[in-house]
């Protein structure tokens, strides 16, 4: 037997190498915390969680698709952790009935467990002590689902915003979340920044959508730094024009800077306004588009303020991943505490193949991993070498087997 088939057959499937990454321990830990199974004698909560993971990684559509997927799976289950494959009706009553703060729980659990693997060796080139974007992606639900009719009127006469909304926070030099929160579609944005706990000197980058004047008064007090875009229809009281520059068509750069002050109210019924200085920075990137930038640090040049706000696009990217590769568009339940769970378990996944891909220092795709993961799902393969391995590896290992004696052999 060849080299090459011996370092890529192993004794467990593609998908118990991938849960493999979720330590039993502390997932038994979190079971006893939140009492999942103590209402249950035959469907625990690894039984659950290892039915959503194999429907996820599979993109099945409905229940019924994962419990067909997984009676395939003879002689494997005991790989799973699992002495049979559960009921349609069982995993259903699970997905409504089982509090979702335990996937929750689990997720950030992860998170902290895999840090170490998450931090990437890039860096931002900034003198920044930490850097974290927000921001919010909305998953459509059909129009009989709980969540039917949610959001806010369009001005234009559109269709309403249905769904859920996942607001997130990501460190800049990761690829996950590292705070989550899933809230109805109708949740205004700028809510979730009260949720935040940062620390001084870190910095915060997000969309117009999040401009809240209030809460940007605090953070100064306590040198939490922001990078966001000013509203199109914002009042404001301009103190001193810093600079003004005249940049070449075609050229990117920092066209003004000023210092300006903006009005606030400490309490919605108070007649007194309270005034806060920032910076307003307007500039145009290589197409000719402007962008006008709000901060409340000091420290850094113009142009400095404007190449943080670029990296807001990883947040954009990272939401990109997760609806791409993971089923959001076909839920496996109709009732709130179903979905929710379903989105903390497509998260889970997407956090896990993210630690595989930084783990094997892989330089394929995520897409690509996340492919090849499903299409090897119950494959005996070494999952690290798979993912570490390219075509000029599979050619030079092809040459090593002898088809002489195949019913179909190769024809150059």
């Amino acid at each position: 037997m060849s080299k090459y088939t011996n370092k890529n057959l192993v004794g467990q499937p593609i998908l118990t190498q991938v849960l493999s990454l979720v330590n039993r321990n502390d997932f038994n830990g979190l079971v006893k915390k939140h009492e999942s199974d103590k209402y249950y004698k035959k469907f625990s909560t690894w039984t659950h969680f290892t039915s959503m993971m194999f429907g996820i990684f599979s993109r099945c559509d409905s229940v019924t698709e994962i419990v067909e997927g997984m009676i395939g799976c003879v002689g494997k289950l005991g790989h799973f952790g699992l002495k049979e494959v559960p009921p349609k009706s069982t995993i259903t009553d699970g997905n409504r009935q089982r509090d979702n703060k335990f996937f929750e729980s689990l997720y950030f659990s992860l998170v902290k467990k895999h840090s170490g693997f998450l931090s990437s060796s890039r860096t931002i080139g900034l003198n920044v002590k930490e850097l974290f974007i927000v921001d919010s992606t909305t998953i459509q639900l059909f129009s009989s689902l709980v969540f039917k009719g949610v959001g806010r009127n369009p001005k234009d006469g559109g269709k309403k915003k249905g769904g859920l909304k996942v607001h997130m926070l990501i460190d800049a030099l990761q690829d996950v979340g590292k705070f989550v929160k899933v809230t109805a579609a109708k949740v205004h944005d700028s809510k979730f920044l009260n949720d935040l706990t940062l620390n001084p000197f870190s910095m915060v980058v997000f969309d117009k959508a999040y401009n809240h004047y209030k809460l940007f008064a605090k953070w100064t007090e306590k040198q939490i730094w922001f990078v966001t875009r000013m509203k199109d229809n914002a009042v404001y009281e301009v103190e001193e024009v810093v600079c003004e520059n005249t940049i070449a068509e075609g050229s990117a750069g920092v066209l003004k800077e000023e210092k300006v002050r903006l009005c606030y109210k400490e309490n919605p019924k108070d007649n007194e306004l309270r005034k806060l200085s920032l910076r307003r920075i307007t500039y145009r990137d290589e197409k000719g588009r402007e962008y006008v930038f709000i901060t409340n640090n000091t420290e850094l040049t113009a142009q400095n303020i404007a190449d943080i706000y670029k990296q807001r696009w990883q947040i954009e990217l990272l939401f990109k991943k997760m609806k791409q590769n993971f089923q959001l568009h076909c839920f496996y339940g109709e009732s709130e505490n179903s979905i929710r769970i379903q989105i903390w378990c497509t998260l889970i996944a997407q956090l896990l193949l993210t630690v595989l891909q930084r783990k094997t220092a892989t330089k394929k795709a995520f897409s690509t991993v996340a492919c090849l993961v499903r299409q090897h799902l119950l494959s005996y393969l070494n999952l690290e070498e798979l993912l570490k391995n390219s075509k000029r590896f599979y050619d030079k290992y092809r040459k090593t087997i002898d088809y002489s004696n195949s019913l179909f052999p190769d024809i150059e």
